[in-house]
């Protein structure tokens, strides 16, 4: 991660973030003088630098950059005083009127009667906003203007597209290099470069943007990762559940779902002239199944798990490779438990949720999310789910953020934010305590004193979306996955054609122990196959020759090395074997 702060260091006279928005307005004061007649949108500070948006009568182009670029630092000498003034909403709506600034009459809209109206200015160029901003422009720092891409106005796909222009800042030049060299390290790793490269997926608009198609390679890495994920389940006495697609519509309104994700969710179909709905999450297949009989405290807890397929609409704005989409697989459970059990079940999870980020190298950061807005459910029910995720997180020394209404419509949670190779945040893992949807599908059991009673309904997810996972798992390793991971662990070189057959029985010996095995034997220069089987990012390659196949060894060259080291086969079977038992991180 680039070395920023959003609060300054010390000697600096302002955080990051409002330097950064003032940056911000003063690009936006740039491109007005290039290109008169721009409308303008948002331009905000965010975590890595700013950006703002633009309505311009021409498209811009990356090299238009560099002359923004000039015309900012001639402004920042030419006015470099900012000012802050108070106005009247008459008075700000009279100035954008008279500048023709229709978006920013709207965002004046937005503003609650009861808030100040303030704008910005500096020499003769101001806008409507509440900072706040540095007080002078010609202060000591750096930026740099990175990309173009466009945005929907106020990301509504009904509304404009406006021309967005990302940049960054900083208060010295060495924080911006590092910066710039960091980014060149997130340019390398996108998962949507290396996909191409390594053959891994694609998405297809005449299929339907948002839908990922796996190719063989990363559906071998899937593969890997999904028995991995079932073993360990297994070891924690889960069942493996299967739930349809495709339910009635009815469903969805008794989870909950239509009256507080509707619009997340696809339209009806109508099927013997009835609603029905493809599933945006799997919980309420899994309360169907529990109640199609009586169940007594004996029985519970029952972990159900499911790698079930879910679709959800995602503005196309806002889909990202397979980082953000449509169609999707959950790496689901769920948890029916009695109130007794429902610490000890929390702790479980979140023991198995660290279990598995330590496994692909991943360290965390937990996040205790509470109620939103749009929820269900008694405040008395919040606060004893909140209570048991709390417990729970005490007893497995997890320590929590506070993410102050970001809680599931039905629950509290607790999510984990994994940090990958390059320090980014992502959200993955979940566990959520659910009293309501057990409620609202008349969950019952049994309990020792022949009464009936409501399980606790616990929702959780380990590595989250397939999808979402797998992708950030290509940028987190560059694509140089692990070996017990990988999509082909080994590649077989012969030196000549005539060395084929030995290669050839080495890969049969080597599939029968179920490996993944590239047997490169076609006519070709070694060289040329090395070469390859690098490109592909194959953790070992294993060339063979006339004193190989004569001594029943192999070549060991390792992914990334030149270095060639000579092996007895059924060494480096229990070298590969010991690899892929421990799912090691290393090569060794």
């Amino acid at each position: 991660m680039s070395n920023e702060s959003a609060a300054s260091q010390v000697g600096e006279p302002f955080p990051l973030s409002t330097l950064r928005h003032s940056v911000s307005h003063l690009m936006a004061s740039a491109v007005q003088r290039l290109y008169p007649g721009v409308s303008f949108g948002f331009g905000p500070s965010i975590e890595h630098g700013f950006y703002y948006d633009f309505d311009l009568p021409t498209k811009l182009e990356e090299k238009d950059l560099v002359a923004i670029e000039k015309e900012m630092r001639r402004i920042a000498k030419q006015t470099p005083q900012i000012v802050r003034e108070e106005v009247t909403r008459a008075e700000a709506r009279k100035r954008l009127a008279a500048k023709g600034q229709g978006y920013k009459l709207e965002a004046l809209d937005l503003i609650p009667e009861d808030e100040a109206i303030s704008v910005y200015r500096h020499g003769d160029w101001e806008d409507l906003c509440e900072g706040p901003h540095v007080d002078r422009l010609d202060r000591n720092f750096h930026f740099k203007l990175l990309s173009l891409a466009g945005a929907y106005w106020r990301g509504d796909e009904k509304r404009p597209m406006l021309q967005r222009i990302y940049g960054t800042a900083f208060w010295s030049k060495e924080e911006l290099d590092r910066h710039i060299a960091w980014l060149a390290e997130v340019k390398e790793r996108d998962h949507r470069k290396l996909g191409t490269e390594l053959d891994l997926f694609s998405t297809h608009q005449e299929a339907g943007a948002g839908f990922v198609f796996w190719h063989p390679n990363l559906g071998a890495v899937r593969r890997a990762i999904e028995e991995f994920w079932w073993e360990e389940h297994q070891r924690r006495g889960y069942e493996p559940v299967y739930t349809p697609h495709v339910l009635r519509e009815q469903v969805f309104a008794v989870s909950g779902h239509l009256q507080n994700y509707a619009d997340m969710m696809y339209s009806e179909m109508l099927i013997d002239e009835m609603p029905y709905r493809v599933k945006p999450m799997n919980c309420p297949g899994h309360a169907i199944m529990y109640r199609t009989r009586n169940r007594s405290y004996r029985e519970l807890p029952l972990r159900w798990a499911e790698l079930g397929t879910v679709y959800r609409y995602e503005k196309s704005g806002v889909l990202h490779g397979m980082l953000r989409v449509r169609g999707f697989t959950q790496d689901d459970a769920h948890i029916f438990c009695t109130p007794e059990q429902l610490e000890e079940e929390i702790a479980g999870v979140v023991e198995l949720i660290r279990m598995a980020l330590s496994t692909f190298g991943f360290q965390y950061t937990a996040y205790l999310a509470t109620r939103p807005e749009k929820a269900i459910g008694s405040e008395e029910v919040w606060a004893k789910a909140i209570q048991a995720l709390e417990k729970a997180a005490e007893r497995e020394k997890l320590p929590l953020v506070l993410d102050e209404g970001g809680g599931a419509f039905y629950g509290p949670k607790i999510d984990f934010k994994v940090r990958d190779a390059l320090g980014r945040e992502w959200q993955n893992s979940t566990v959520q305590c659910d009293f309501n949807l057990p409620e609202r599908f008349d969950l019952k059991f049994t309990d020792s004193d022949g009464k009936e009673k409501r399980p606790i309904m616990v929702h959780r997810a380990v590595l989250g979306s397939l999808e979402r996972f797998v992708g950030g798992l290509v940028e987190h390793f560059g694509g140089k996955f692990p070996v017990w991971c990988a999509a082909k662990q080994v590649a077989l070189i012969p030196i000549r054609e005539e060395h084929a057959a030995y290669v050839r029985d080495l890969g049969k010996r080597l599939r029968g122990d179920l490996f993944r095995v590239e047997c490169m034997d076609a006519p070709g220069h070694m060289n040329k196959k090395i070469k390859d089987a690098q490109h592909a990012q194959i953790p070992f390659m294993l060339i063979a020759g006339d004193r190989e196949a004569a001594e029943g060894t192999v070549a060991v060259r390792r992914r990334g090395t030149r270095e060639q080291v000579d092996m007895k086969f059924e060494e480096f079977v229990a070298l590969l074997e010991r690899l892929r038992r421990t799912r090691s991180l290393e090569l060794n």
